[in-house]
């Protein structure tokens, strides 16, 4: 098969010829028919998760069609159209037995722990644990995001951040995760304020249905006390969408009485550790939590919503590229502020003669 592979940290990735997978005996092989460029891509390409081995193939948002099962596998079969949660469980662990597959004690990630969908398929462990059945009418372009981008967000903002109706959600970079959290906050009835350097990401933050949009590069003083200014008093809720310790830090700050900071994006080490306000917290009784994908069990609510239209995954890719395109499209996921902004979703099996724009909307 054709995949996405890089050979050394932070250099550029090249599309060739590698071995086709082949699935454990409770796993399956997928056949990708997309998947999402996202930020923890890049971070694994510039060597901050220390679990990648080299050469390596990246990619763990996907959607596709079930080719291969293991001798093992209950509950699936070829041809079934599926998504995968970045995080794939055991389901035999404490963290799984009370339904927390999300931090399964023995989890993998495809393009992490193991290959992949920067490819043309991708093995999954675990299957009848992890995979999740998108119907038909949902297109596979719009599923990819399902695994990680738009369920990463869900949860956060739902199920750990509890939002409710009424509520003030400020939500720091507008990327991928981001834009989804502003667009699953509005639904949910919160008025969003968005906070980006981009104003194109800052435009489809207020498509999304954000109230108020924040543009921290040409801000004079604090993001923290504009925010404040702007909800009377400061959020509910705020995400760390972006992950620095910059945003993490100003989202507590953010914060009223009682509220609540979900940390969402990743905070590599080389990044260093953030300097927390914890005064703060103590004196306003904040909440600092943290949100780490979604279990496949979990999916059903977020799913009925999408099927409603309530959730439109699909308004957030802005552009889909083939296979020979990905290496370009994973390297400027580091440039903030630059380049294009809304989510990139690579088509594997595109056909090579499409042309470099072809993907392009």
């Amino acid at each position: 098969m054709r995949a996405v592979v890089f050979d050394a940290f932070g250099r550029k990735p090249e599309v060739r010829e590698v071995p086709d997978p082949t699935p454990a005996r409770g796993g399956v092989i997928i056949r990708v028919e997309a998947t999402g460029v996202c930020r923890s891509d890049w971070h694994g390409w510039m060597g901050h998760d220390p679990v990648i081995r080299l050469p390596h193939v990246p990619g763990h948002e996907l959607a596709g069609v079930v080719a291969e099962v293991g001798p093992d596998v209950a509950n699936w079969r070829p041809g079934q159209r599926v998504t995968v949660p970045f995080v794939c469980a055991c389901g035999r662990c404490g963290a799984c037995a009370e339904g927390a597959q999300q931090v399964c004690e023995r989890q993998t990630q495809p393009g992490f722990t193991h290959w992949g969908s920067f490819a043309e398929y991708v093995p999954v462990r675990n299957a009848d644990v992890n995979l999740v059945a998108i119907r038909d009418e949902l297109p596979f372009t719009t599923a990819a995001g399902l695994g990680c981008r738009f369920a990463t967000a869900f949860r956060a903002v739902v199920t750990q951040g509890r939002v409710a109706p009424g509520e003030w959600v400020a939500v720091y970079g507008c990327g991928g995760v981001g834009l989804s959290a502003v667009m699953i906050a509005a639904a949910a009835g919160a008025r969003v304020v968005a906070i980006d350097i981009t104003p194109h990401a800052l435009q489809l933050a207020r498509r999304f249905g954000a109230a108020t949009c924040i543009d921290a590069s040409s801000l004079m003083g604090s993001v923290a006390e504009a925010v404040q200014d702007t909800t009377g008093g400061g959020a509910h809720l705020s995400l760390d969408a972006l992950g620095s310790p910059r945003t993490c830090a100003a989202s507590i700050n953010s914060l009223r009485r009682h509220g609540r900071h979900v940390q969402v994006g990743l905070l590599p080490p080389a990044a260093g550790n953030p300097m927390l306000p914890m005064g703060r917290v103590v004196a306003l009784e904040l909440e600092l939590l943290g949100s780490h994908g979604m279990a496949a069990h979990a999916y059903a609510p977020m799913m009925e919503m999408v099927k409603a239209g309530t959730l439109r995954p699909d308004l957030l890719v802005t552009r889909t590229i083939g296979l020979d395109e990905a290496p370009e499209a994973l390297i400027a996921m580091g440039s903030r502020g630059r380049g294009r902004t809304g989510v990139t979703v690579i088509e594997p099996h595109r056909p090579r003669a499409a042309g470099p724009a072809a993907g392009d909307r």
